[in-house]
């Protein structure tokens, strides 16, 4: 909560400086500023928009029925009954996300969406909600044991996602592996297709996903998670900078469903564990 404490200091700051936050307020130079009706609309409207890539099981995908389901779209229920609204499913492009958000063709980015210095700059995130990371996937009969070992070979991973963030930001990796060598693709199950395939070497890939994807899919003999982790990494749920109401109503919400046991009861549904147990 101390994110969204500051950013609610700073916001009545503002209003208090702009008349009172009024139905509208003026700058200093006059011009007329927007108020935050966000959580408002939202409830006038009766739910909110949740974008997401519907391929990233555990946390959003199809099921076989052609369901979206998954442990962010449970927990997404689950705080949108605590604001008394719905939630609408929307299946985005991962890679155009923060171009869906500010648009206003959805309301909020959520699925597995990791919290990073970059998108803070153009994401307003609600407090992290689960921690995972970003591993390194082989063939089960794979000779690469270690990062080291990837030096020179070839790389998948998905695009637009913090699998390339977490690869680059390991310096020493990535200038081993050389850009030439890493391919991009559109779902994490084309991904681990290429390793499969031996298209490519190795995949790197969220550690969530890609433990319950291959123990679904019965293909946990076939791959190999190596132990060491590019990166920790927060999910949290990502809106409009300019949406703090809203967003703040939904990070009380949030962080109510995580107090009051419903997110370990979400959690031991989806992966088998309680996530959130100290």
């Amino acid at each position: 909560m101390k994110k969204f404490l500051a950013l609610l200091m700073a916001a009545a700051l503002s209003c208090t400086m702009m008349a009172g936050c009024g139905e509208q307020a003026s700058d200093v130079d006059g011009d007329v500023a927007a108020v935050d009706t966000s959580l408002e609309d939202i409830k006038e409207k009766g739910y909110f928009v949740l974008g997401l890539d519907a391929t990233f099981a555990p946390m959003g995908f199809t099921d076989e029925n052609g369901e979206i389901v998954g442990f962010d779209i449970d927990l997404a229920k689950a705080a949108a009954e605590k604001l008394g609204v719905e939630v609408k499913l929307q299946p985005i492009d991962w890679d155009a996300k923060s171009m869906e958000l500010s648009s206003g063709n959805i309301d909020v980015i959520w699925n597995g969406f990791s919290i990073t210095e970059e998108r803070k700059k153009e994401v307003l995130f609600t407090d992290p909600y689960l921690t995972t990371g970003q591993v390194i996937v082989v063939p089960a009969d794979s000779d690469i044991k270690a990062k080291a070992d990837l030096a020179g070979k070839t790389v998948a991973l998905q695009d637009g996602s913090t699998s390339e963030d977490a690869l680059k930001a390991d310096t020493a990796t990535y200038e081993s592996i050389g850009e030439e060598n890493i391919s991009k693709f559109k779902e994490n199950t084309l991904v681990l297709m290429e390793v499969e395939t031996g298209r490519a070497d190795a995949a790197v890939i969220d550690e969530i996903f890609v433990r319950y994807y291959l123990a679904k899919e019965g293909m946990t003999d076939k791959f190999t998670v190596l132990d060491e982790q590019l990166s920790p990494e927060d999910y949290g749920v990502g809106g409009r900078l300019e949406d703090v109401s809203f967003m703040t109503a939904l990070n009380d919400a949030i962080n109510a469903c995580i107090d009051e046991g419903i997110a370990s009861e979400i959690s031991n549904e989806w992966f088998g564990a309680d996530k959130y147990a100290k």
